[in-house]
């Protein structure tokens, strides 16, 4: 593990950050639809100085890939890449509904995150973090179909900031790039690589 690690959340209509110290994890989340941008370095200002650290003292950054707010995942995509490149130390980039999977406690689990126009991100996992298949955009209804028997239905957009420090600690950077999962959108023009697919109902 190397820490101290920082986690950064900004997807969803909250401004999340973990500072990662052995096994010990600082959040600071505040509920915020925006201003994540002008908050941002303040509120990360304010996590440092209370573990008593500094900028210098980060070993590696983690932040949110998306699906979610195209804003809000610029805002946290830029401020991990920013401050990577400045420390000289990796960013690792967990895709959302990986992330969000954290919660399923070692049991089967379907993330299914509203994504409006009647339509919803899914991905299915075999436990925390073990996914079956990609992720998907499909109709809510088909969504819903696609749950596994038995499996917990995790529907909240907000990770927990705390789990994915300690899951991103041991993660290597190569396998995880800080690059964004972007759905829709008309300004988003995704790599291919890391487009989500769409599934049209049958």
């Amino acid at each position: 593990m190397t820490t101290p690690l920082l986690a950064i959340d900004t997807a969803a209509t909250r401004l999340q950050l973990a500072l990662l110290v052995g096994e010990a994890a600082d959040t600071l989340v505040e509920d915020m639809a925006q201003g994540q941008a002008e908050r941002i370095f303040p509120a990360l200002a304010e996590l440092l100085g209370r573990n008593r650290l500094a900028y210098a003292d980060l070993k590696r950054i983690a932040v949110t890939t998306g699906p979610g707010s195209f804003t809000g995942l610029r805002i946290g995509l830029s401020a991990a890449r920013g401050l990577g490149l400045a420390l000289g130390v990796p960013v690792i980039g967990v895709p959302t509904l990986l992330a969000l999977s954290l919660a399923a406690q070692c049991r089967p689990a379907a993330v299914l995150i509203d994504a409006r126009r009647e339509e919803a991100y899914f991905q299915a996992f075999s436990g925390p973090a073990i996914p079956i298949g990609q992720p998907l955009l499909l109709p809510i209804d088909e969504a819903r179909r696609r749950v596994p028997t038995g499996a917990d239905l995790l529907t909240s957009p907000l990770v927990d900031i705390a789990a994915l420090a300690r899951f991103a600690a041991h993660l290597d950077p190569a396998a995880y790039p800080p690059e964004a999962a972007y759905i829709r959108g008309a300004d988003a023009k995704p790599q291919d690589r890391f487009r989500i697919a769409r599934v049209a109902a049958p």
